[in-house]
């Protein structure tokens, strides 16, 4: 594990590492650009993840299992809110249902923390998390990413996932998603991208999105506006921050 600035959670864990370029949402991810970093630093769990394209990393869509870091929750002392993953998507392709049941299995164990998955794969955390063996743990929020409305039917796929606290990331939000159904979503996180090759995100946008929070009593978290510096554009909306987390929800689930 380690701390993070990730707004919304506390710490990173890291089971899997790799991932692959899947929709536009992943076209400046930094996970890629940190991968590289770290195998450039020696990191032989990193190894072979990216390669250079057009001056840049890339995803190659090899995957690492990482059993050294499989049972860090078990150690670490103090309730925290982890993100899974990361430097991947648990329920990528390649990674073995096998292996899912063993990260499953440690979150079970370490209950005293409380896990938040994101995957742009929802439709494989369904089928996988519908397979015998899997429980719906009260501490592991699962989510799916959704940066526009080409990908907007993520959101009917998450809502076949069993679960107890569903999310939807809107970030890197590229796109308006107005309309979206957040029917049994209790969380939504949203932002803009950032990093040197940022896209636009309109405001109207977020506002589009705190609205339909409204509408279906959905948690709302605006993350950041992002750009080339995300510290000096801040996170404020319309004069405030916005940190709600489901949580305050939980009488509903």
């Amino acid at each position: 594990m380690a701390d993070t600035t990730i707004e919304w959670t506390d710490a990173t864990w890291n089971p899997v590492a790799g991932c692959s370029v899947l929709s536009a949402g992943c076209t400046n991810c930094y996970a890629m650009r940190m991968a590289a970093r770290l195998e450039s630093m020696g990191q032989g769990k990193y190894r072979g993840l990216t390669r250079k394209s057009g001056g840049r990393a890339k995803w190659t869509g090899k995957i690492t299992l990482d059993e050294t870091s499989l049972l860090v929750p078990q150690r670490w002392r103090g309730a925290r809110r982890v993100f899974v993953n990361s430097m991947s998507d648990l329920f990528h392709e390649s990674v073995p249902t096998e292996f899912i049941a063993r990260v499953w299995n440690v979150m079970e164990s370490a209950s005293l923390h409380t896990y938040q998955i994101l995957t742009k794969r929802p439709r494989r955390m369904a089928e996988v998390l519908a397979q015998p063996g899997f429980k719906r743990l009260p501490n592991v929020w699962l989510g799916t990413s959704v940066e526009d409305g080409s990908v907007i039917n993520r959101l009917d796929e998450l809502r076949e996932v069993p679960a107890v606290v569903r999310f939807v990331s809107f970030e890197p939000l590229i796109g308006s998603v107005a309309g979206a159904n957040l029917t049994d979503i209790h969380w939504a996180i949203a932002g803009g991208e950032s990093g040197p090759n940022a896209r636009y995100m309109d405001p109207a946008w977020v506002d589009e999105i705190e609205m339909c929070c409204r509408r279906y009593d959905t948690a709302f978290f605006f993350k950041q506006w992002g750009g080339k510096n995300k510290k000096a554009a801040g996170r404020l909306l319309n004069g405030r921050t916005y940190d709600e987390m489901p949580i305050l929800f939980a009488n509903d689930f």
